[in-house]
Parts: structure tokens; C-alpha cells; sequence
């Protein structure tokens, strides 16, 4: 099979039968062998969305690029899609960092989301960038640009990144990578539409004009996500809450809720005009595929064929 890994910011393919929305898919690096073979079970299933392409992350928690490789080439292997590396930069050398970029480039991935990454479990203070690393997200792109015409999407947080000293430090954080060569804007998830449509106008009067790709996150684990929500500095809102209040994680009502939830925000979203959106899969396909057909979609139900 000839597995095609080139992607331009022209070459998003549209979402199975569902007009004007184009899906990439992100996953995260499981815990192998046995995560891997369930990582591919649920990918045959996402695989009925048809996405754009799959993203993989790397360094969650500051544990930084080990695993992302053999996934990226995994499911790139099982799919035949373009597969999309995360690079964090937090705590490597430069050396460090260009052997895993040409590393990719040379296996044919000419995609990767450049992010500083998070810091070490475990440690204190403000971050320190490294004498003889990339410093930040916009250091990173620019290196990247300069080794080869990688396509590089950076992260941007409608409600604020939590280490940025205000909402305009982090706009001009979006901005510095944007002057660095940023092909794409996804976002970190956020619950509050409006805040994404107000983040959306606040990049288009600072004449920021890359495209931003909203991210959603379908919640599998009500309690969960907001524990999480907490550390990342993503808003859970009130009404959020009171819709999930007694609904027990696992439930048929909880996934019910879920799904519905995540497919209002996307047709929101489609209804204001974006034509590609993120969506936070965690590895699971249930609710990505009942968001789909929510939406409209028609995936195929069996793939047997």
C-alpha cells in the first residue's frame, strides 16, 4: 500500500458525507503492546469519519517525544492517512530536537504541531528556557522552518494560557509564532462558544490572519475532565455542571449528554463559519462517531467490506 504523508494547508479532505467540516483526529501515545493494539481497534472505528488526518501528542505532563514516533508511524501504517507529530521542546537541546525533526522529515512527515510542551511533574517555579535549547513554541517553529518546509500547526487557548501574564502577552505569544512561520492555529478545547467566537475576532483585529482550528473535546468522564480542566486553566461552565450533576460516568445518559454537548458546539461552530475542527478523541471512538452523526454524518456502522 502507497501511504500518502503529504499535507498542505489546501489538502484537509472533507469529513465522509458531512459538507463544508473537515476533522482531524488527535490521539495520544498508549502504553504498549497492549494499548496499542486497543489504540488500533478504535482507530478502525474513527476511520469511518474519513479524517483530514490524526495528530498524535507528545510530552504530556513533560514527559517528552519517546513514544510519538512508533505511534505516528503506526497509525500511519494501519490508516494510510497523513499523520500529523507533536514536538515539545521543553527541557532538550537543540541537537536534541533537530535529530527528531529530520528524523521525521526523512520518514516522510512533513506535518508536526510545535508546542513548548508542559513542565516536569515535580517541579517548581517559573520556566526556565534551556541556555542551549528552543525557548519557546515561536523558537521552535522558526527552527523547524529554517531545517526544511515542515507545515506546522502551534496551540493558541481561547480562555488564556495559564503561565501567560494577561490575555494580550498571550496574543502576542500567538503572534511571535505566527511571524515564525505557523501554517495553523488549533486550539486548546473550551466549553464557552462565545469565548472561541471572541478569541476568533480578537486574532482578526490583531491581523492575525492563520487559520484557526477550534478544538473539542467530547467528554467521556464528566468528573475527569474537570479535574482536568482545573490544571490546564480551561473554564467548566455553570451550565455544563448542572447537565452532568447526577449523571453517572459510563452511563448511556452520560454519554447521551456528551455527545450531545460536543455536537451543538460543532454546529455552532460550522454556523459561524469554520470549515475544520480538532476534535480531542482520547483514544475512544464512541462519542467522536455519535458527534459525526449528530452533526449530520453518515459514517459507515460496520467496516467490514
Amino acid at each position: 500500500m502507497t501511504i500518502q504523508t503529504q499535507s498542505s494547508p489546501t489538502s484537509w479532505t472533507l469529513a465522509a458525507e458531512l459538507p463544508d467540516v473537515r476533522l482531524s483526529i488527535e490521539l495520544f501515545p498508549p502504553k504498549w503492546p497492549a494499548g496499542a493494539m486497543a489504540l488500533l481497534e478504535e482507530i478502525d472505528v474513527l476511520e469511518a469519519l474519513a479524517p483530514a488526518h490524526y495528530t498524535v501528542t507528545s510530552g504530556a505532563g513533560g514527559n517528552g517525544n519517546t513514544e510519538t514516533r512508533n505511534v505516528v508511524e503506526a497509525v500511519r501504517e494501519h490508516t494510510g492517512r497523513p499523520v500529523v507529530a507533536h514536538m515539545t521542546c521543553i527541557g532538550r537541546s537543540r541537537a536534541e530536537i533537530d535529530a527528531v525533526a529530520e528524523d521525521y522529515w526523512q520518514a516522510g512527515i512533513r506535518h508536526v504541531v510545535a508546542l513548548r510542551g508542559d513542565l516536569p511533574k515535580g517541579s517548581e517555579g517559573p520556566y526556565a528556557p534551556r541556555a542551549d535549547g528552543y525557548g519557546y513554541a515561536s523558537d521552535l517553529v522558526a527552527g523547524l522552518k529554517a531545517r526544511h518546509d515542515f507545515e506546522v500547526s502551534v496551540g493558541c487557548y481561547p480562555e488564556t494560557h495559564p503561565e501567560a501574564a494577561s490575555a494580550d502577552a498571550d496574543l502576542d505569544s500567538v503572534a511571535r509564532k505566527v511571524d515564525a512561520g505557523a501554517d495553523w492555529l488549533i486550539s486548546q478545547y473550551c466549553f464557552d462558544t462565545d469565548q472561541i467566537l471572541r478569541f476568533r475576532d480578537r486574532l482578526a483585529a490583531r491581523g492575525i490572519a492563520t487559520p484557526f482550528v477550534p478544538g473539542i473535546m467530547p467528554i467521556h468522564n464528566f468528573t475527569q475532565i474537570r479535574r482536568f480542566s482545573e490544571r490546564c486553566g480551561a473554564g467548566v461552565p455553570a451550565w455544563l455542571v448542572k447537565l452532568f450533576d447526577g449523571v453517572e460516568p459510563g452511563s448511556d445518559l452520560h454519554k447521551m449528554v456528551a455527545a450531545t454537548v460536543a455536537s451543538e458546539q460543532c454546529r455552532r461552530l460550522v454556523a459561524e463559519g469554520f470549515g475544520q475542527l480538532h476534535l480531542y478523541a482520547l483514544n475512544r471512538a464512541e462519542l467522536s462517531v455519535a458527534v459525526f452523526r449528530l452533526l449530520g454524518g453518515r459514517p459507515a456502522l460496520s467496516l467490514a467490506a
